[in-house]
């Protein structure tokens, strides 16, 4: 498939439920080495959050003082992007969901939503704050250049706490086989 036709794609397709890969020749530091999960994508732009970014900030800490109920969700706060927003959650609990981002797992940031969420430890959620936005056409253009990759997400790299998800998808896309990180050994060398 002739670049072209590569490019031509991605301009007339809808990248919701995608996993963009930063390539290699994305300097921009807000994005180096990111993997994103695209949760809007239409003529009015696009919104994704970065899915390989943890605070050193644990949520409990975070929201605690903010939410009026106990919060017991573990683990730590990401850094969704640069641009600035409300608390964002990724999860699969179809009560509480906002947008439908692919097949079980979903978008929200309605706040009686959000705290529900944030009292129910359950594996299958994470928390943002930040996001990456695209005006319309910008993405596009971004992908024509080559600055990131495109493939479609899955629930174990979506949740995935992988710090190598980065450099195993991006050596899977080299080697022309999208395979999730998971089933990768740490040092895809060995391959």
């Amino acid at each position: 498939m002739g670049i072209g036709i590569v490019c031509s794609w991605f301009a007339m397709t809808e990248l919701k439920g995608q996993l963009l890969i930063a390539s290699s020749r994305l300097m921009d530091p807000n994005f180096i080495h990111t993997v994103l999960l695209i949760v809007q994508h239409g003529e009015d732009g696009a919104l994704g959050l970065v899915l390989n970014r943890p605070s050193e900030t644990p949520v409990q800490e975070a929201c605690a003082e903010v939410l009026e109920d106990g919060v017991t969700v573990k683990g730590m706060l990401y850094e969704g992007g640069p641009c600035e927003g409300p608390l964002m959650a990724i999860h699969t609990h179809e009560s509480a969901a906002e947008i439908p981002v692919l097949d079980g797992i979903y978008f929200t940031t309605d706040r009686a939503k959000l705290q529900w969420l944030l009292g129910h430890d359950e594996p299958f959620a994470r928390f943002f704050t930040g996001y990456a936005g695209w005006s319309p056409g910008q993405l596009e253009k971004e992908m024509e250049i080559g600055s990131w990759l495109a493939q479609p997400a899955h629930w174990g790299t979506v949740f995935s706490e992988d710090p190598l998800m980065w450099s195993k998808l991006i050596q899977s896309a080299i080697a022309g086989k999208w395979i999730e990180p998971a089933d990768q050994p740490d040092d895809p060398s060995v391959n």
